[in-house]
C-alpha cells in the first residue's frame, strides 16, 4: 500500500489490525549518467514490492539526505546532519501519533547512515516502539548477490543501473572504469572528490544485462520483505 496511492480512511482501516509501515530514505545527487533520484528511486521501489504481498503502507521516500562530498556536481542537494536529525525524528514522532508502533526504514543511501543513532534515541522515547534501519543495498544476500555477479561494483556503477534508474537517451560508457583509491576521498573538499572521481562513477562497467539486475533485485526484495515479517518483540 503505497501512502501516495492511499487515502487517509484505508490507512486508519489498516492500522485497526496492524502497526507496521516502511519509510525509504534516499537522496538527491549526482548518479554518473544515471537519475540524481537514484537512492530514492530504489529505496521506495523496494520497500513496495516487499511491502506488496502484506499489505504494509509504505510512505514516500525521503527525497534529500546527507551528501556533501557531491555539491560540486550540479543538481546534488544536501541537508546538515541536525536538520536530517531533526525531520527523521519529525517523522517518526508523526507516525507514532497516527498509530503506527512498527517503523522499518529502508536506506538507499549510504551517506544517510549517521542518522542511525537518531532511531535509537527515539525508541528510548517511546516505550513499545520498534524501528529497525534497513540498509537495503548492503544488506547481506543482497551484498553476495552483488559479489557474485562482479566484485566491482560500487556507486553509480552497473550496481545501480535499473530499468526504473536509468535515463532514455542517455548512454553509457562501455568500458570498466578503474576504482577510485577510497582512501583518498576521505580528506577531500566536493571540488577535491569531483576531481578525483571524474563522472561520478566510483568504478566498474556502467551497465549488466537486465537478467543479471532482475535476480539482485528479487534477493533484494525477499532480503527486505523479511525485515517486515521477522520477530519484532
Amino acid at each position: 500500500m503505497r501512502i501516495s496511492e492511499s487515502t487517509w480512511f484505508e490507512v486508519e482501516t489498516w492500522l485497526e489490525r496492524d502497526d507496521r509501515c516502511i519509510l525509504p530514505l534516499g537522496s538527491t545527487e549526482q548518479h554518473a549518467h544515471l537519475s540524481l533520484s537514484v537512492d530514492s528511486i530504489l529505496s521506495e521501489k523496494v520497500a513496495a514490492d516487499a511491502a506488496e504481498p502484506l499489505g504494509v503502507p509504505v510512505f514516500p521516500a525521503v527525497a534529500y539526505g546527507l551528501t556533501p562530498y557531491f555539491m560540486a556536481f550540479p543538481g546534488t542537494v544536501t541537508l546538515r546532519l541536525a536538520t536530517y536529525a531533526a525531520l527523521v525524528r519529525d517523522i517518526l514522532d508523526s507516525l507514532y501519533a497516527t498509530g503506527f508502533r512498527r517503523v522499518l526504514i529502508v536506506n538507499g543511501h549510504g551517506g544517510n547512515s549517521p542518522v542511525q543513532p537518531v532511531t535509537m534515541e527515539w525508541m528510548q522515547d517511546h516505550p513499545g516502539a520498534r524501528c529497525r534501519f534497513h540498509d537495503w543495498w548492503r544488506a547481506p544476500q543482497t551484498w553476495a548477490a552483488v559479489q557474485a555477479t562482479d566484485p566491482v561494483a560500487s556507486h553509480a556503477s552497473w550496481m545501480e543501473n535499473f530499468p526504473w534508474t536509468r535515463l532514455p537517451g542517455r548512454p553509457v560508457p562501455q568500458e570498466q572504469k578503474p576504482f577510485v583509491p577510497f582512501d583518498r576521498l576521505r580528506d577531500r573538499n566536493a571540488a577535491g572528490v569531483r576531481a578525483l572521481i571524474g563522472d561520478g562513477n566510483y568504478g566498474g562497467v556502467y551497465q549488466k544485462p537486465d537478467e543479471d539486475m532482475a535476480r539482485i533485485w528479487e534477493v533484494a526484495v525477499a532480503e527486505t520483505r523479511a525485515q517486515l515479517e521477522g520477530d519484532w518483540a
